[in-house]
């Protein structure tokens, strides 16, 4: 295309959005008309202007276009960048400068990629590069991150002779930086002829990017003058990192600090979850008259939601009020976070519909709110209606369900969202491994395991903690144990994880073992690592070891024992039959004893016949806690065991009085990927005649074996043959009959309890393991029980 017809273009669009007005003479002069473009103020009247330059033949003075051209790239912000190209392309034989300005307007508008297409133009039109040019095209490669073609461009600068420039070597040292290729940068840098402050703070800025404090220490102590750009970058460093006392030390030395300093200390506070001290500098930052910003105020605001101190997020609501940055978008995020965070929910919802700048961002953070304050159905109403949905929002709203037990909507919607072909990242997985924890979906457990590996997910801390917790719970030990050799990085969640998970398992010895070995480690324990160790003894009666372990806590480690920890010492006394140590250990705690620890002396006395303790400390219990079925359920079968119906009905008939419902036995399997669900005397499955015939079958078997029914078990004054058949249609048996049916071997049958397998229950399932030849696991509320060919992992004592 001609010149003459790119101006005939140009001007016949000019005369089609406005109405021309003469406003220059018709000899125009330069500054007239950088005046009247000064004067410019809105795309009328510099069309205005461009049009009567068109008319004249103005344009066709090179420098006089190229003031036109950066009037409309640089100071005219309502000048389109398409516009301004079109301007570009009808300059008669543009100079360097016209390219130049073209090319940086490209850059500050984030589309790099045409500012190196403009430079390909120049070079085939053999306009004349300059010490402006080659800059712009390293900003360029640095924002594209592209080092491939940023090396290209420094291989032109050596070339043509550049490379001594200090300002083209600044930008070359900044776009290896960019990338993250620190040994180029540092080559470059060290091979300088001239270093300014630029080069000093570009290099500094590349060390604190890739995060290595060592280089990023020795360019700093280096700085013949460490300005205060050096120092904020030295703070935000030893913030990502954790050093929040050098970033302090740095802070208080600064002899002078600006608003960045201000907040990057701040950010280091909030990012190491030190939020009152985050608070305490906010307010002396305010006290001291420092202007604040956008950017600090929202990081302040992270810090209310983690505190959840409403009363001080309301008042820095106000200040961004003052200071006109409220309707900021991602200021009004972190409102509606710190808001749903402390419950405020109805605040966070008003400024959610009075928003008119929202975001995507917006949309999650309410979904994540009315979750947390307990709206599931609202925060669906909202997902529903969300036109564009970013991983983020499936995984608040799916993690939503997790949280509130709705574990088959967690699982459904996660479904939809493979359907939908939406790749799930680290949170979303650790949901929906733990609904299927809960669930007992080993089919689908093991395909989200597949999934993680396939897609080369990368399993950090949370992810591999969440798997092994997962494989513990399904009984899948080794499955457990691959997950745990194969994380790269281990913390003290993960130990844990692994020694609550083998003793839960009945593997105590391997659970010590692996105590053991995460000291050896240098993992230091803490106290949740001790219930789990406590909790391995407590599984097989291991009382000496113990008691080692419990001391060791308080003397070796310098860990205060808590009600949970004496709740096991309690539980691992009273199952060991020392009955009167353990109510003495009660009496002799430094807090008073909860209700899970004389719960625990409870369920002791009855295992070993203490009739007497165990009525005095059943009553103890049904006084402390009115409401709970267990406590009342226990006292009832105690009376029953020894036979005093009336003391039987007279609990019976408190229980009715004051509402308390016995929560009924729950058994969960699950078959072809499908989980079913059993309760007692259950007839409701589609399956139940198939079922009906297999008890039958089992009983015959079991007869043949030496089973005989435990009929103490059925606390209720009836013949032993309805005691019987009351016995051989609990949950656990009807759970077991269908695996039989549906579940080929070798598979083991997997079965998860609501509450506590019975002595029958548990016997029968021995017999059975034997009889069919089938290994069957049960986790009922406290721990696994592996049976195979008619033993348990729990030797019995469980």
């Amino acid at each position: 295309m001609t010149l003459a017809t790119k101006l005939a273009n140009l001007s016949y669009n000019i005369k089609c959005s406005v109405n021309v007005k003469p406003i220059l003479e018709p000899t125009i002069k330069l500054s007239v008309l950088e005046t009247h473009l000064q004067k410019c103020q809105n795309f009328k009247q510099f069309n205005q202007i461009l049009s009567q330059m068109i008319l004249t033949g103005f344009i066709t003075d090179t420098f006089a276009a190229s003031r036109l051209l950066r009037f409309s790239t640089d100071l005219l912000p309502f000048i389109d960048i398409n516009f301004s190209f079109k301007i570009f392309t009808v300059i008669d034989n543009p100079n360097g400068f016209v390219y130049n300005t073209m090319m940086r307007a490209y850059i500050q508008r984030n589309s790099p990629q045409k500012a190196m297409y403009l430079y390909k133009l120049m070079l085939n039109n053999n306009v004349g590069v300059d010490n402006y040019t080659y800059p712009l095209l390293v900003q360029a490669s640095a924002f594209r991150l592209s080092v491939f073609e940023g090396m290209s461009i420094h291989d032109h600068i050596f070339k043509v002779g550049f490379d001594s420039d200090v300002y083209v070597n600044n930008t070359l040292i900044n776009m290896y930086a960019a990338c993250r290729n620190l040994s180029d940068a540092r080559k470059l840098f060290d091979e300088s002829p001239v270093l300014d402050l630029v080069s000093w703070n570009s290099i500094l800025a590349g060390y604190v990017n890739v995060g290595n404090v060592d280089e990023a220490k020795f360019i700093y102590r280096r700085m013949p003058e460490r300005n205060i750009i050096a120092s904020n970058s030295m703070i935000v460093l030893f913030g990502r990192k954790g050093n929040v006392t050098d970033a302090c030390r740095l802070f208080n030395e600064m002899p002078k600090k600006d608003l960045v300093s201000w907040s990057a200390l701040i950010s280091c506070y909030e990012q190491n979850e030190m939020y009152e001290a985050a608070l305490v500098l906010f307010k002396k930052m305010i006290n001291n008259r420092v202007m604040v910003d956008e950017v600090v105020v929202v990081t302040i605001l992270s810090a209310c939601a983690r505190l959840t101190v409403v009363k001080m997020g309301t008042l820095i609501h106000g200040l961004a009020v003052k200071i006109g940055v409220e309707s900021y978008v991602n200021l009004q995020n972190a409102l509606i976070q710190m808001y749903s965070s402390c419950g405020a929910i109805l605040s966070a919802e008003k400024l959610f519909d009075a928003g008119y700048s929202l975001d995507l961002v917006s949309w999650n953070s309410m979904i994540s709110g009315y979750s947390k304050c307990g709206s599931v159905e609202k925060a669906r109403g909202l997902f529903d209606t969300m036109t564009d949905k970013d991983v983020v929002s499936w995984s608040a709203m799916i993690s939503g369900y997790a949280q509130h037990d709705r574990f088959y909507d967690t699982l459904a919607l996660f479904m939809e969202m493979q359907l939908l072909g939406v790749r799930p990242d680290e949170t979303t997985l650790v949901s929906v491994i733990s609904a299927c924890t809960h669930l007992a979906a080993l089919d689908q457990s093991k395909w989200i395991h597949a999934y993680i590996r396939k897609n080369g997910l990368k399993i950090n801390i949370i992810l591999g903690t969440t798997l092994i917790d997962m494989y513990m719970k399904l009984g899948c030990v080794e499955n457990a144990l691959e997950v745990f050799n194969g994380m790269e990085e281990k913390g003290v969640s993960t130990w844990n994880a692994l020694i609550i998970g083998l003793a839960m398992n009945g593997l105590v010895d391997k659970s010590l073992d692996m105590f053991s070995q995460m000291k050896n480690c240098g993992v230091a324990p803490n106290e949740i690592t001790f219930i789990g160790v406590l909790g391995a003894c407590r599984h097989m009666g291991l009382v000496d070891e113990g008691h080692l372990h419990f001391n060791s806590m308080i003397r070796e480690h310098r860990i205060a024992p808590n009600i949970k920890h004496y709740g096991c010492m309690v539980d691992l006394l009273g199952r060991a039959g020392m009955l009167k140590e353990a109510e003495k250990l009660i009496e002799s705690m430094p807090m008073s004893p909860d209700v899970a620890t004389w719960g625990a002396l409870l369920g002791a006395c009855k295992k070993h016949g203490d009739h007497e303790m165990g009525e005095r400390v059943g009553r103890k219990l049904v006084e402390l806690q009115p409401d709970h079925d267990g406590f009342h359920v226990l006292l009832s079968n105690i009376h029953a065991s020894r036979g005093n119906w009336d003391d039987v009905l007279q609990v019976r008939g408190i229980m009715v009085q004051r509402g308390v419902v016995k929560i009924p036995g729950c058994s969960m399997i699950e078959a072809n990927g499908t989980v079913h669900e059993f309760l007692a005397g259950d007839r409701r499955h589609p399956l139940i005649n198939e079922i009906e015939y297999m008890l039958d079958e089992m009983a015959e078997k079991l007869k043949i074996e030496g089973y005989a029914p435990d009929t103490h078990e059925v606390a209720l004054d009836i013949d032993e043959e309805e005691k019987e058949t009351i016995l051989f249609r609990h949950s656990e048996k009807l759970a077991i009959a269908f695996g039989l049916i549906t579940i080929s071997p070798p598979t083991p049958i997997r079965i998860m309890k609501n509450l506590r397998i019975c002595n029958d229950c548990h016997t029968a399932a021995k017999f059975i393991s034997r009889a069919f030849d089938r290994e069957i696991v049960v986790r009922d509320r406290h721990r696994f029980h592996h049976f195979k060919q008619g033993s348990c992992s729990c030797m019995d004592y469980w």
